[in-house]
């Protein structure tokens, strides 16, 4: 069944004459008439009974109009599904508390025209290049290393610099501090349970345990983000970092502090990866919208691994070694 003979059929049982309904779909009546009886040969029945008044469904036409109107709008819907400009941008945050979950939300506000279809997938930066490569999404956030593989087809822009925060209770020894300098959390528990151990994240927080000489403690079950937040607030002696564009809420009650981390400020790196030939007119104007909000680390001296040292944002001065001066935890 031909679709564009259905098409046909419908326009002529609303116009109630061939020829004016071949004047709506801008063809020739002899074509009109030739895809209604290709559909009457398909359906082996007879649509309309042909009168000097023109044309009158039959009881075959007229329990076939239903079905018809709605095969043509399961056509619309699958064709804006996947047309670009008409199906929403699906974009991956990686994780909905992040800053790049904001970030995106900072575009929807600017855009609020713009239908974003926004997911987390579960992937390191090698599972999420190749959902961009396979369509599976338009864009996604992740630290792409130098050394990163990266098909023909995907590109990448820097949007994130993001430093950290110490988060810890009120009773934790350095719950006071203005500012700590990583070095000043050597000795202290840094609780990351359910941290990725693959990937870019993982070697991201490998190497900025051994430059500081951090303890990172991955070890125990994950009970989720609040579970995790009221166990720091009742210790101690236990701590977790975060970004500092991450977003977190808890009870007054519980008094938990965010502190930066700098002197050298550490900073996860993050890009914006998409295929280069994806036409959907909202990724540019994504892109467009980071690259304008894009600001550097407040603080001038930053630390980053040594795999991104070549993408240093301009301007910020790379850690160069423990002579860095630590803010005082006081």
């Amino acid at each position: 069944m031909e679709l564009e003979a259905v098409r046909t059929f419908v326009a002529v049982a609303v116009a109630g004459q061939f020829q004016e309904a071949a004047a709506d779909l801008s063809i020739t009546q002899q074509a009109v008439s030739k895809r209604v009886a290709t559909l009457e040969k398909d359906l082996g029945v007879r649509l309309f009974t042909r009168t000097a008044r023109g044309a009158r469904l039959t009881i075959d036409g007229q329990a076939f109009l239903p079905h018809a109107r709605e095969l043509l709008r399961v056509a619309e819907r699958a064709d804006a599904s996947v047309r670009p400009g008409r199906r929403a941008l699906r974009v991956d945050v990686v994780n909905r508390r992040i800053m790049t979950a904001g970030l995106v939300q900072d575009f929807y506000r600017t855009h609020p025209e713009i239908e974003l279809d926004v997911v987390t997938l579960d992937a390191d930066v090698d599972g999420a290049i190749a959902a961009v490569e396979a369509g599976t999404i338009d864009a996604t956030f992740h630290a792409v290393p130098p050394r990163q593989h990266l098909p023909d087809a995907i590109r990448t822009a820097r949007v994130v610099d993001e430093p950290h925060q110490l988060l810890i209770g009120p009773r934790h020894p350095l719950a006071n501090a203005r500012a700590v300098a990583p070095g000043q959390l050597a000795g202290h528990r840094i609780w990351m349970p359910g941290l990725d151990a693959r990937g870019e994240v993982a070697v991201y927080y490998a190497e900025l345990a051994a430059a500081f000489g951090i303890t990172i403690d991955v070890v125990g079950p994950v009970f989720g983000n609040e579970a995790l937040l009221a166990e720091i607030a009742d210790s101690s002696d236990l701590a977790t970092l975060v970004g500092q564009g991450s977003r977190y809420l808890w009870p007054d009650s519980w008094d938990l502090r965010r502190i930066p981390v700098r002197g050298p400020a550490p900073v996860y790196p993050m890009s914006l990866i998409w295929h280069y030939e994806n036409p959907h007119p909202a990724l540019s104007r994504l892109r467009d919208h980071l690259s304008a909000g894009r600001t550097d680390p407040p603080d001038s001296n930053v630390w980053t691994p040594t795999w991104d040292q070549r993408a240093t944002p301009p301007g910020v001065k790379p850690w160069s070694g423990p002579e860095a001066e630590p803010p005082s935890p006081a």
